[in-house]
């Protein structure tokens, strides 16, 4: 193996089996938050568990949260957008951090205000926008200069985003799915904001849910759901969940300098 026995996959428990379809592998992807080196690091490790496998239709998951609270969300967002041109079959789902961050590109005032309590700071700094420029503008000055250093490539980029994907028994969100509620039925807002409602669910969501938006410190699995966001920007561990036939596994840059 490639790996050091530290980033060895590990297997996945206490989660009911599910299937993806036959011939594919699916890497699903956490919340990066601005953290570049990180995704660098796991798609290296992602690559190298690829590889050391069965040929297969290799498909790549992200599932949100590409940007905020880490530094490089800029670089994040034009790394993503280079994948989406390269060999990689990827997929991007809209997390709650996008969903603000475009709606305060469109001039909404409030949004920026929002935006930036969530985190959005180090995304404005990340777009070249410098730590004087932004302690001396007020809203609308801030957002001027936001909206003149996101590139259009961006924007349109993040306007592409999924609400939903659905392979073989799995769906894949970024925050959770309504209880009750046919997938078909889920409401954007669900997708990519609900908490306690979805996670304190105990019943069966028709599908196994793969989620990131809920910071816990190791990939958590239930029978009804598999949360994948193990806080990047802070913690320093992101997380990858493998699927493939009725097996999966787990990636992560834990112990990533």
């Amino acid at each position: 193996m490639l790996f050091s026995r530290l980033f060895r996959p590990r297997k996945a428990r206490d989660a009911s089996p599910g299937v993806v379809p036959p011939g594919e592998r699916i890497y699903a992807i956490g919340d990066i938050h601005g953290r570049l080196d990180l995704i660098e690091a796991l798609l290296g490790r992602i690559v190298a568990d690829d590889r050391a496998r069965p040929e297969a239709q290799t498909q790549l998951i992200f599932l949100g949260d590409l940007i905020d609270r880490g530094p490089q969300s800029a670089q994040v967002i034009e790394f993503a957008l280079g994948l989406e041109s390269s060999a990689w079959n990827c997929r991007f789902l809209l997390g709650n951090h996008e969903e603000v961050f475009l709606k305060a590109l469109t001039g909404d005032l409030k949004a920026l205000a929002f935006f930036i309590r969530i985190g959005g700071r180090e995304t404005i700094l990340s777009y070249g926008v410098s730590e004087a420029e932004y302690a001396e503008s007020d809203y609308p000055e801030l957002l001027e200069l936001l909206v003149a250093r996101v590139p259009a490539s961006h924007v349109e980029f993040l306007n592409r985003f999924e609400d939903l994907i659905v392979a073989g028994d799995y769906a894949f969100v970024h925050a959770g799915v309504r209880p009750g509620q046919q997938l078909a039925d889920q409401r954007t807002r669900d997708l990519r904001w609900i908490r306690s409602e979805f996670l304190d669910h105990p019943e069966d969501h028709g599908k196994i849910i793969v989620h990131g938006h809920t910071v816990t410190d190791d990939a958590q699995f239930r029978h009804n759901r598999i949360g994948i966001d193990t806080g990047a920007y802070a913690s320093g561990k992101l997380t990858a969940l493998a699927l493939e036939g009725a097996e999966r596994w787990v990636l992560d840059t834990a112990g990533q300098k």
